[in-house]
């Protein structure tokens, strides 16, 4: 006999923000969602009725978290996706798969994946160590990307013709030649048990170049409709090869020459929705539980134009978070403030982010502006 929803044991691995705000969507649902972190003061901690403190990269530790879940999900991809396996032969229903993840998981398996299935991408060639470099006959300038364990611009090193290699990565890399990019966009794309899949609006990214994460992110995209449509395609078809379930964060290039290559995916909620909380009818979060409980997609139209701001910790503060500005930008109407609750800040941690509605894009832009000026996090 099928289980009610609100009866489900549904396990989630890591609880930062992304968990703390997938936890906010499911008591919507009146969603149980246990959860297990390493950090005693995770973000999720006092929003769980269940917390296990625990290493998700052991596999111990998560086998023994989800052997009596009848789901179990991720907010992140480095977790124990052995351990996972065990579990889904054991009858866990894992979510995303863990043959997913191990491919995620790693860049290099990520770019023959895209090679494979003849999805646009950027000319690569995987080594194994840095000797290798000067004979892979990449054309100057390129990027190095770790094979595994590098996210939020971590993990990349950008190789010129006067570089030396002396601070070039020693390990398991993927050598990527340079994109002449337009701009960098993204898009959401879920997919629920019964194979159903829907995509949000496509949407455009700004980078905060000195710690290389999103600073601005706009919705929806100005790109040509055509455009928009062949994005949001690529996406489908990478979900219909992967055939996953659940929520993927497909981040992609659109060259000055109007192609698109993609980028990078991440099999989870992911920075370049966090808009849709407000903006647009179903939530990624929303979205993501409807995917993994065998519920219907919901509706992903925007209802308003909006612009997210990252909000980093100031450069050179650390320690016990201030937020500069606060009581001012809460009084700006059509703004949304999302603070993560981690007790401790410093240089580009992410410590919340705001989301701004406005009736155009252009004022929701000039907002966007004036509190990325206004709210700092310091300590």
């Amino acid at each position: 006999m099928k289980k009610r929803l609100q009866d489900l044991k549904i396990g989630l691995l890591g609880g930062g923000q992304l968990g703390r705000m997938l936890l906010q969507e499911a008591t919507n649902l009146d969603l149980k969602i246990a959860v297990m972190d390493p950090s005693e003061e995770a973000p999720c901690r006092y929003l769980t009725h269940e917390f296990a403190h625990g290493d998700f990269r052991d596999f111990d530790a998560v086998y023994a978290f989800g052997k009596d879940k009848d789901i179990v999900t991720i907010e992140f991809e480095d977790v124990n996706a052995d351990a996972l396996e065990a579990l889904e032969k054991e009858g866990v229903q894992v979510f995303p798969e863990p043959r997913v993840l191990k491919l995620i998981k790693d860049k290099g398996l990520q770019k023959q994946f895209y090679q494979n299935h003849q999805i646009p991408t950027a000319p690569f060639v995987l080594i194994e160590n840095k000797q290798e470099i000067p004979n892979a006959g990449m054309e100057t300038p390129f990027f190095q990307k770790l094979r595994t364990g590098g996210y939020d611009g971590y993990g990349v090193r950008k190789i010129t013709a006067t570089d030396n290699l002396e601070h070039a990565f020693d390990k398991p890399s993927v050598l990527e030649a340079m994109a002449d990019i337009e701009k960098e966009i993204s898009v959401i794309v879920s997919r629920n048990t019964e194979g159903e899949i829907a995509t949000f609006p496509v949407v455009e990214m700004e980078f905060n170049p000195e710690s290389n994460m999103v600073q601005f992110l706009f919705a929806p995209s100005t790109l040509p409709e055509q455009k928009q449509q062949e994005a949001r395609s690529l996406a489908v078809k990478i979900m219909k090869a992967l055939q996953m379930t659940g929520i993927l964060a497909v981040e992609m290039f659109y060259l000055k020459n109007g192609d698109i290559w993609v980028n990078e995916m991440a099999p989870r909620p992911h920075n370049s929705g966090h808009h849709t909380i407000e903006a647009n009818f179903t939530s990624q979060y929303e979205q993501h539980l409807r995917s993994i409980t065998g519920l219907p997609p919901g509706n992903t139209e925007t209802i308003l134009p909006s612009v997210m701001v990252n909000l980093l910790g100031e450069k050179g503060y650390s320690g016990k978070p201030v937020y500069h500005s606060l009581e001012e930008v809460v009084r700006m109407p059509g703004v949304y403030i999302h603070l993560y609750g981690k007790s401790t800040t410093k240089d580009f941690r992410k410590m919340g982010h705001v989301t701004i509605l406005a009736p155009t894009l252009q004022e929701a832009k000039e907002k966007g502006t004036i509190i990325l000026d206004k709210l700092r996090v310091k300590a």
